[in-house]
């Protein structure tokens, strides 16, 4: 990260990517945040082979944040607080290597404040089980075919809208609400 600039970039993979994306775009301070694949085998997956498990990708979301608005910390609270980072390799019914837990660092500088909150959350047995998130560098991340951008809000009545995505965001703006956009 340039010393001046206060725009950060972080990669989440916190399961199903619709999910990811809809709970981070409505955080204050997210300037853009992209769904994606990442940390797989082949160039420019398609959904298809992503969902297969084969090709190693995980569904992730790329966030642009500004570090003035809204800080690294807040983030990781969010991400933590909206899906399982107990369960490998799943989130709720979304099974495979492709829902998997993992935080995608861009500096050294995130990767200890990832590193120091999930020890925190440890430490502090927040969760029952232990965190299973992996906490990698970013890798090359591959933009999803644009009918994965904006799904949640695209397909409101969408059964898996209204049954998995919708109880995350009323969580975020219950317990967000000074983050909310």
């Amino acid at each position: 990260m340039d010393k001046m600039s206060t725009t950060n970039i972080i990669f989440f993979a916190s399961g199903c990517f619709w999910c990811t994306e809809a709970v981070f775009k409505r955080v204050k301070g997210v300037i853009a945040i992209t769904p994606g694949y990442i940390d797989g085998t082949i160039k420019n997956p398609a959904y298809r082979e992503v969902c297969s498990g084969r090709t190693g990708h995980a569904e992730c979301v790329r966030i642009e944040y500004d570090s003035t608005i809204v800080n690294l910390n807040v983030l990781l609270a969010v991400n933590f607080s909206t899906h399982d980072p107990t369960t490998l390799n799943r989130q709720g019914y979304d099974v495979g290597t492709q829902y998997r837990s993992c935080i995608y660092f861009s500096t050294e500088q995130q990767e200890q404040i990832i590193q120091e909150y999930v020890a925190y959350l440890e430490n502090e047995k927040v969760f029952d089980n232990s965190i299973v998130t992996k906490i990698k560098p970013a890798e090359t991340f591959y933009s999803a075919e644009t009918e994965h951008h904006d799904y949640y809000d695209q397909n409101l009545e969408q059964r898996y809208c209204e049954v998995v995505i919708a109880p995350k965001i009323a969580k975020l703006r219950a317990s967000f609400v000074d983050y909310l956009k």
